[in-house]
């Protein structure tokens, strides 16, 4: 590779840390080119983008921001084959290298890049699955919210029903 396009790669590199808040960085290294396609075929049907990289380049392409967007803490796992998944979902190359292992042990998690959160190793990704999206989060304080309203609304029904029949028993009383 010459150093023009390894300038390039840094480049671009560079652009896809910058404008993702989630990545994750593993390890598929002693899967079978048949194995690393299909990853790369489920990646990308959902949208979840699979690069293999240089550890160097990529810790490059980080270096520049890695006090903004603290990229330092994810420098340790850039040692051996490294393959990054970029996501704008935080939870779903979680779900998709769970899936795909089945009964592999590959591709490893080494870690995760979650909007600014590091989570380091491969015991992380059950908790890594269960993380909420950001529209889950929203529709659960939305229905937080709802919650004590529809109760009060409720109650106003069921006492309004009632204040009307104590009404109109008086009205037919009078």
């Amino acid at each position: 590779m010459t150093r023009t396009d390894k300038g390039l790669l840094i480049e671009e590199l560079k652009e896809k840390f910058e404008n993702s808040s989630y990545f994750y960085v593993t390890d598929a290294s002693t899967l079978t080119v048949a194995k690393i396609n299909q990853l790369r075929r489920i990646c990308f049907e959902k949208g979840v983008e699979v690069k293999t990289v240089k550890n160097a380049l990529a810790v490059k392409a980080m270096s520049e921001q890695a006090d903004s967007k603290n990229f330092k803490g994810i420098f340790d796992a850039f040692k051996g084959q490294s393959t990054i998944l970029f996501s704008e979902d935080g939870k779903l190359p979680a779900a998709i290298i769970k899936e795909f292992r089945g009964k592999d042990a590959r591709p490893i998690l080494k870690a995760a890049y979650i909007d600014s959160d590091i989570f380091f190793g491969d015991d992380q990704l059950d908790i890594l699955t269960k993380l909420k999206t950001k529209n889950e989060l929203i529709g659960d304080v939305i229905f937080m919210l709802q919650s004590p309203a529809q109760n009060v609304i409720s109650a106003l029904k069921s006492g309004g029903a009632t204040i009307a029949g104590v009404l109109k028993t008086l009205e037919e009383r009078g």
